[in-house]
């Protein structure tokens, strides 16, 4: 492979928070400093990095000048104590390339890439679209969420993903664990596990990296947990994860923005704040529901 990337670790998925401003889009402008404050608050309790301009970090409501200050600032904050994986989705591959090459530029260590958004592509346009965006010369990791995309990476697919030698490694979020064991049967590529309610199966399985929602909230017991899970103590591990399963089931749900924004304000380390559109505010059912969530897991972490 001519690009690496030690993916071993807590790349997290980061938030990005906003403050009221009648003259921002939607009456919210996004609040670098804050989301400073998030990225030290997150590489100072273990994570190996953080992703920005993914789903989580609303990268679809922003503008583009704000979604490029973004990885600039996370390139800042982080410093050089990790990685910063920055998303470079785009609807087509001449847009995606330019955010990769905007990445670049700006000091980003790779690339987080789903296939084409807001359309169904067939296999070969999506691996036009990853050997457009590997010209760049960025690692890239690609990212498999069908249920956004509608695009299904099945494990065949990724093998001729990972002949593009910038390909490095795959986000797993389809759900299925088995995946792994296939992934790994035809190719040698870095499988990460991409939704937080199947880590320990992803990781027991074999995947290497975890690029994470949850761990906005609660890094340093996060960063346990991997730890646990790497070094093979598959009971300590699963007591951990049994406590924070509940909460992070929310990483797979439609709300999750919101829901892992909530459960920040909660902990109170670290703000997540409202959302831009489309996103609205959670119902009080929603609302309620988190916050039992998190605070059984707070207390059973506090009870170890």
């Amino acid at each position: 492979m001519t690009s690496t990337m030690d993916l071993g670790g807590v790349v997290v998925a980061t938030t990005l928070a906003f403050t009221e401003d009648d003259s921002a889009p939607a009456g919210l402008a996004v609040d670098y400093d804050k989301f400073a404050e998030h990225v030290d608050f997150l590489m100072s309790n273990g994570c190996r990095g953080v992703g920005p301009n993914g789903s989580l970090g609303e990268y679809s409501s922003l503008t583009d000048e704000e979604r490029r200050k973004v990885i600039q600032v996370a390139v800042e904050a982080v410093d050089g104590r990790g990685i910063v994986i920055a998303g470079a989705h785009g609807v087509g591959s001449h847009q995606a390339r330019k955010w990769a090459e905007w990445a670049r530029e700006d000091g980003a260590d790779g690339v987080l890439l789903l296939p084409p958004t807001l359309y169904r592509a067939n296999e070969g346009e999506v691996i036009a679209h990853y050997e457009e965006v590997a010209k760049v010369g960025l690692p890239i990791m690609a990212y498999n969420n069908p249920f956004d995309t509608k695009v299904d990476l099945v494990p065949s697919l990724v093998a001729k993903l990972a002949e593009i030698p910038e390909v490095v490694a795959i986000k797993e979020f389809s759900g299925d664990v088995r995946r792994v064991y296939e992934i790994k049967e035809l190719c040698d590529i870095d499988i990460i596990a991409g939704a937080d309610d199947v880590l320990f199966e992803l990781m027991v399985n074999g995947a290497v990296g975890w690029f994470a929602g949850y761990p906005n909230a609660f890094p340093k017991e996060a960063v346990e947990l991997y730890n646990l899970l790497v070094e093979g103590k598959w009971h300590e591990a699963r007591e951990l994860y049994t406590q924070l399963v509940a909460v992070f089931r929310w990483d797979s749900r439609t709300e999750f923005v919101q829901a892992i924004k909530l459960s920040m304000d909660i902990c109170g380390n670290s703000y997540g704040g409202p959302t831009r559109p489309p996103r609205g505010p959670l119902s009080d059912e929603q609302r309620a529901q988190v916050t039992v969530d998190t605070e059984r897991a707070l207390a059973a972490l506090a009870a170890r």
